[in-house]
């Protein structure tokens, strides 16, 4: 696989990204037109109609998303990435109508773009640097050329974190972060902007959130101390602060000024209130998951929406103050992946502390099970749908009713601090579990019939059937073949072995220079596929173990997953490319561009009995991301 390949391969379609940039300050926005919000998901920003969930994305981006801000005429989406220690980060003006880049801004900050804003004529755009770079920088929509820089803040104060621009005035806009505040004056024929410093007094705060009023006679900011200060802008001079009693705990870290004068405040506990404007806060309060890091009015403010930093968006009734909750995703890692034999319509992931189901139709979450302060490492279903068998940290293999998400039983001690990987036979029989410590334990399950008569809290005896001992660290893959006769574990000590399931012993063994991360049974279950850190994919004759073939998975970075449909097969690994194959050619025939962490898991969706392919795949990455694209016509055996 050569660099001129990978350039020429077309590229998957993505129809849907479950997930968003929850820790992105101010990264919800409600368009102009009221029909749309627009939002991070990795390294692309994602515009999703509020009616039909229907998506579009903006992709371009070569790391996560930062910051994004939205003209007020609703032409314009500016964004700003990180990018990594040493290197200056992009920034993008997209058209929003024609849904294309207006302007790749040539890159000015060090590390991060911390914020942004445009002007009321959208005129010019301002950008803010991150802790590593410190400057403000003014731009010409019109060119996309640089006009002015400075300093975002003097010497002894700490990093400017937010930037609102004045109502009125292009020439005008405010600063706030740790210890500074200040309000600038552009003066674009001298290529100059001067910063005016606010005169707070003795009081000292650390700035979250600006937002100026209709008229720009006052600008409010909430503050890391849980209150909201006032400044007049024409003496720019303090002009009181509140609440005084009653702060708002972990500070205000999103705020929305009303017409009626009065605020809506997020803070960083998960309260969304009303607070009049004498800066007391009143009854109409709701409490929501994580810390709220956006607040975006749909209109004047009869609607508006909350983004909180466990990657949830909560729509709000404001008449009622009533929320309900319209987006959620993983906040952690997913670490696997799995469909229900013979069915598309659900998938269910893993992360840190819970299991989700999800409808891959309208990607909506079914069902969520929670198991507080563990993580779940590996999943497996059982073959007629009757439970969820996982996989977790504390050494525990626990089972769940995939409709109820009640815990069936649990295996107490599965020989290991962790278990890693699961596999379930197509009898519904057996569960092959492998561990930290490179066990492979072959369990009997008890029958589903059985189960469906014991009371909720029962205790349930899983025997083991036996102990497979041969490899020397984590075991990272099972596989059992189609009729449950052998299956095949990898593992990080650089060993493939195929195991005998009837005779409960070592088959053969593949032992290469690599640590192996997961590994498939070929078409007809003739060979083996393997992934590892080498960057390459091995295929293995079952029999003896030779090598037939050995091809580049990847030209930066482990290959951490992969999954086989006939002759084709998809994988993914560490450099966030999904990439699908010829299992007879092995070449890369698609590339799917869309992640911007490592992907953990990948999953072509089943065929069901009336589809002659399959319809798309499910791919998930370390930053809790989960992407649909659609499966392309190719002409090869599904």
């Amino acid at each position: 696989m050569s660099n001129i390949l990978l350039d020429e391969a077309p590229l998957l379609e993505l129809e849907t990204m479950i997930g968003f940039g929850g820790d992105v300050k101010e990264g919800l926005k409600v368009h102009p037109d009221k029909q749309f919000i627009i939002y991070p998901v990795g390294c692309t920003v994602v515009i999703e109609d509020i009616s039909s969930k229907s998506q579009e994305f903006f992709s371009g981006h070569t790391n996560n998303v930062s910051c994004i801000t939205v003209s007020r005429s609703g032409k314009y989406v500016a964004s700003g990435q990180v990018t990594h220690p040493g290197f200056k980060a992009d920034m993008y003006l997209w058209d929003f109508y024609e849904r294309c880049a207006v302007f790749h801004f040539k890159p000015m900050h060090h590390n991060k773009v911390e914020a942004l804003a445009i002007s009321p004529s959208d005129m010019y755009l301002v950008s803010l640097g991150g802790q590593d770079d410190g400057s403000v920088c003014v731009w010409n929509i019109g060119t996309g050329d640089a006009i002015c820089g400075a300093p975002a803040q003097v010497m002894s104060a700490g990093c400017t974190r937010t930037i609102a621009y004045f109502n009125h005035s292009d020439d005008k806009f405010v600063t706030g972060g740790d210890n500074t505040l200040r309000v600038w004056d552009l003066d674009v024929g001298a290529r100059k902007v001067k910063p005016t410093e606010v005169n707070v007094g003795q009081i000292k705060r650390n700035i979250n959130c600006i937002e100026v009023d209709s008229e720009d006679a006052f600008f409010y900011c909430g503050t890391t101390t849980g209150d909201i200060m006032m400044v007049n802008t024409k003496s720019n001079n303090f002009q009181k602060h509140g609440p005084t009693k009653e702060r708002f705990s972990l500070g205000v870290t999103a705020l929305c000024l009303l017409k009626t004068g009065d605020f809506l405040v997020g803070s960083g506990c998960g309260d969304v209130q009303i607070v009049n404007e004498k800066f007391k806060p009143t009854t109409k309060k709701q409490k929501v998951e994580g810390a709220v890091t956006s607040i975006a009015l749909r209109g004047s403010g009869h609607q508006f929406f909350v983004g909180t930093s466990k990657c949830n968006i909560y729509r709000f009734d404001f008449a009622e103050f009533t929320q309900k909750l319209i987006t959620t995703c993983h906040h952690h890692m997913v670490n696997d992946i799995v469909f229900p034999h013979n069915s598309s319509d659900l998938v269910i992931t893993c992360s840190s502390e819970d299991i989700r189901i999800w409808n891959t139709n309208d990607c909506k979450e079914l069902l969520r099970i929670v198991q507080p302060n563990k993580t779940c490492n590996a999943l497996a279903i059982m073959k007629d749908g009757a439970s969820i068998i996982t996989g977790w940290d504390d050494g525990k293999i626990r089972a769940f009713s995939p409709e109820s998400g009640s815990l069936l039983y649990i295996v107490e001690h599965s020989y290991g601090a962790s278990t890693t990987a699961l596999a379930t036979t197509t009898d519904n029989k057996r569960i092959v579990s492998g561990t930290n410590l490179g066990h492979v334990v072959v369990w009997d399950v008890p029958d589903p019939m059985y189960l469906r008569t014991l009371k909720k809290g029962s205790t349930v005896n899983v025997t083991k059937h036996d102990l497979l001992k041969e490899h020397k660290a984590q075991v990272t893959c099972i596989k059992i073949n189609m009729n449950d006769t052998e299956c095949v574990t990898s593992s990080i000590d650089g060993s493939c072995i195929i195991w005998d399931l009837l005779g409960l012993k070592r088959k053969m063994m593949i032992r290469v220079n690599t640590l192996f991360q997961y590994t498939c049974y070929g078409p007809d279950d003739y060979h083996i596929i393997t992934t590892g850190t080498d960057r390459k994919i091995g295929y293995w004759e079952i029999s003896d173990g030779s090598m037939i073939r050995e091809v580049e998975g990847s030209l930066s970075g482990s290959v951490n997953c992969m999954d086989i449909s006939g002759h084709t097969f998809v994988s993914g690994g560490d450099d966030k490319l999904v990439k699908l194959w010829n299992y007879d050619q092995g070449t890369v025939q698609y590339i799917g561009k869309g992640h911007s962490a490592a992907i953990t898991g990948v999953k072509i969706a089943p065929s069901g009995p009336y589809d002659s392919k399959p319809k798309f795949i499910i791919s998930v990455s370390k930053d809790g991301a989960i992407l649909k694209w659609r499966f392309p016509d190719m002409n090869v055996d599904y």
